[in-house]
């Protein structure tokens, strides 16, 4: 009896385990490896991540603009920087029907960026209305338009700078660049107004509209990222680097305006033809260095000309730009040279005081001042010709920011006025303008 009793349960035993194997198997097979992606293939919806508030704003985002043919495209840095480490991948992948796992646009954030070419849309006013219609709340920043301070009858006209449409908790940001002289793009500050409220969505931590900012014209190219078909720049890595250099100062135009009120505009021929070659001179020499890839500013009388009166000085009678010495590279003065501007003198050396100086057209003349950077401050070297005596022009620390001069993009130090100063005085600064100021220095 006892020994049927074991044979029992000894079956029972291997029953009970066999069943328990089975619905161990079981389970794996219809709950475990659908849990894990490997069912993903017949249900879009359940894909990991794009049921997400995230990647459905930034979905219908992308169908309004698309609807309503609205050429905008990707700034988005956090997305760009994805995109761009992986960038081959997403180019080869771009044409896929599906993807299993949303990696980009799922990634936690209180934004997207987008950007718009102004010139390029069509309906303003119906695409808005479409928005808010779709469960958008929209919210439009506009401003003066800069460029219009120079005339009356223009000026405050306000032009469209900012976008931010939040639908649930996620926002888009839709920065308006709009195109300048010197085919660049340009987009405004991000001013609140009074009756904004502060707590629509968070603001400081927008990435676009600080501060204004200038970007080369991208050439964009479409991609298929999560899904979602957009426009990036083709370039991900230069506009990214682009971002954090991206300030712009605009030109002073009323008080410009106020200089000359004061100061008549010199309209001799001399003058005149003098502007236009010292013109043609800084186009020519922006074209050269951009080649070399060497960073440069306005400095000097022509920095002055530009801050004091928006214009070039007529009776400065060269063209002054500053490069920093470690941008120096050794095929400048050939790269000139083949520009058709040959070496006129050349003072210094790399390591100490170097200055360069091209012969333009007419005797206009281009001078290229290296500055140096020590502990507490910057210097660049002056040699008197005749004499050969040395000095040494000593200035505060500064940042270098863009600006738009004789239909040209070009780099001035942000720091103005102190750089100004220090090269000049403080005469030539607001409420003390000279007509002719003199340039300071320290003799080594």
């Amino acid at each position: 009896m006892s020994r049927i009793s074991k044979n029992v349960i000894l079956v029972v035993l291997t029953l009970t385990s066999s069943a328990f194997l089975l619905f161990q198997l079981y389970y794996y097979k219809h709950y475990l490896s659908a849990k894990n992606g490997s069912g993903l293939s017949k249900s879009k919806g359940s894909r990991i991540g794009f049921d997400g508030m995230q990647w459905r704003a930034v979905k219908k985002f992308i169908m309004l603009t698309s609807s309503q043919n609205v050429p905008v495209f990707l700034i988005d840095p956090l997305i760009l920087e994805l995109i761009n480490k992986n960038f081959e991948q997403v180019k080869n992948t771009s044409h896929a029907s599906s993807t299993s796992e949303c990696k980009v646009f799922c990634v936690p954030r209180d934004f997207t960026t987008f950007a718009l070419q102004y010139q390029l849309w069509k309906n303003e006013e119906g695409w808005f209305w479409i928005a808010e219609n779709m469960g958008f709340q929209c919210l439009k920043i506009e401003s003066k338009d800069p460029r219009l301070d120079w005339i009356d009858s223009l000026s405050g006209t306000e032009i469209p700078l900012h976008y931010i449409c939040k639908l649930a908790s996620h926002a888009i940001h839709l920065v308006v660049f709009h195109e300048r002289s010197g085919n660049y793009l340009w987009h405004g500050h991000l001013r609140l107004k009074g009756h904004v409220d502060r707590k629509f969505v968070p603001f400081r931590k927008l990435q676009f509209g600080r501060y204004p900012g200038a970007f080369d014209r991208p050439e964009l190219q479409q991609i298929t990222v999560d899904g979602l078909d957009v426009l990036i720049p083709k370039d991900p890595m230069h506009f990214l680097e682009e971002i954090p250099h991206s300030r712009f100062i605009e030109c002073r135009y009323k008080e410009a305006r106020a200089f000359f009120q004061q100061y008549l505009d010199d309209n001799t021929v001399e003058a005149m033809t003098f502007q236009k070659r010292a013109k043609e001179l800084l186009q020519l020499a922006a074209k050269t260095l951009k080649k070399l890839g060497v960073r440069f500013w306005l400095s000097s009388g022509t920095c002055l000309g530009w801050f004091r009166q928006c214009s070039i000085i007529p009776y400065s009678k060269d063209v002054d730009l500053g490069i920093f010495i470690q941008d120096y590279k050794s095929d400048i003065i050939s790269a000139f040279q083949d520009a058709g501007l040959p070496l006129k003198h050349k003072f210094g050396k790399v390591e100490d005081s170097l200055e360069l100086s091209f012969q333009g057209k007419d005797d206009v003349k281009l001078d290229i001042f290296f500055f140096y950077e020590e502990t507490d401050h910057m210097w660049n070297g002056g040699t008197q010709a005749k004499t050969g005596k040395k000095f040494k022009y000593l200035f505060p620390k500064f940042t270098l920011c863009w600006t738009e001069f004789v239909d040209t993009k070009f780099r001035v130090p942000c720091e103005t006025v102190e750089y100004i100063e220090a090269n000049y005085g403080r005469s030539t600064t607001p409420g003390n303008e000279a007509a002719h100021p003199l340039r300071s220095g320290w003799r080594r």
